[in-house]
């Protein structure tokens, strides 16, 4: 096993999340632990190190890697950060009092840490990794408890409670269930309802397939679908908050997907306020909707002899 799948497997072992044992983030281990690609994990040291003229410089000359110097903030921001929250690393322990911006800012693989990896395919690695989990705990568990905890809950018509993951592009698909829905929606049936962190939240396939709308390619659907039986009409939406509105290109994109679907079709983009509408103004397709989460009464028609109708 080279010594970047071993690292990678030493920080999944002690409990970091999976954009935390990446190669950039294994590559940072291994600097921090002077670990090059033929020593032995029990000749790790404990230095500190700068980010450009420490650890990238090592990342470069050891393993051949071309990093930029102006890589550093995503060395600092995407690795670093979460390795000082997993106790694996220490910020600054040779002047702790520095600044935040010092550009003497440094790091340094923590002694709890450093005496794990010490340890390293040896007998007693089993033990040192269960007494550093049991004493800092696994950062990942503690990034989806945060994930649980800021998830958005939101109530369908039938009184359910589901819950999106955090982030403005849910907040916006919430207001379309809870506020947009029954104002201009009333009564109809949710058939799809996509999430950032898992794209297909709620899928009703036999809702779809009875509309003639294929199963097998929810990635082509816009983010919320509903169907109001009553006017026989399919409302098609697309939550935006900084790409994305219903466009020319996408409506002739959704009509070439939905060409078996004979149910009417209206066509709506979904922004969190006008300041987001007004980024997009000028690529919204004619003949659509524009629906503004902070004014849900009011709807926006994009070519104004008809308020609200089909295509």
């Amino acid at each position: 096993m080279s010594k970047l799948k071993e690292a990678q497997e030493i920080l999944k072992t002690l409990g970091l999340p999976p954009a935390q044992y990446n190669e950039m983030a294994a590559l940072t281990f291994l600097a921090i632990c002077n670990i090059r690609k033929n020593d032995k994990w029990e000749n790790a040291i404990r230095q500190s190190l700068g980010v450009t003229k420490g650890i990238m410089t090592f990342v470069n000359k050891n393993y051949g890697k071309n990093y930029a110097p102006n890589t550093r903030e995503t060395f600092r921001r995407q690795v670093l950060h979460q390795f000082i929250q997993a106790r694996i690393v220490d910020y600054n322990p040779d002047q702790p009092g520095l600044s935040t911006n010092s550009p003497k800012a440094h790091y340094a693989i923590s002694n709890a840490a450093l005496n794990v990896v010490k340890s390293y395919k040896t007998n007693i690695w089993d033990k040192k990794v269960n007494e550093f989990i049991s004493t800092v705990g696994k950062l990942s568990e503690v990034y989806l408890k945060g994930r649980k905890l800021t998830q958005i809950p939101v109530k369908l018509a039938n009184g359910k409670i589901i819950k999106l993951s955090a982030g403005k592009h849910n907040e916006v698909q919430a207001a379309i269930i809870e506020k947009f829905a029954p104002r201009f929606a009333t009564g109809g049936t949710l058939l799809y309802l996509g999430d950032t962190a898992k794209k297909d939240l709620i899928v009703d396939k036999s809702g779809l397939k009875n509309l003639g709308i294929p199963l097998d390619q929810h990635s082509k659907l816009p983010d919320v679908v509903i169907f109001d039986s009553s006017r026989n009409w399919l409302f098609l939406i697309e939550a935006v908050t900084s790409h994305g509105p219903v466009s020319p290109k996408r409506i002739i994109e959704l009509e070439k997907f939905l060409k078996n679907c004979k149910v009417a079709k209206i066509y709506v983009t979904a922004f969190p306020d006008m300041t987001e509408f007004k980024k997009h103004s000028s690529n919204i397709a004619w003949e659509t909707e524009v629906w503004l989460m902070d004014v849900p009464d009011h709807m926006i028609h994009f070519n104004g002899d008809k308020f609200i109708g089909p295509r």
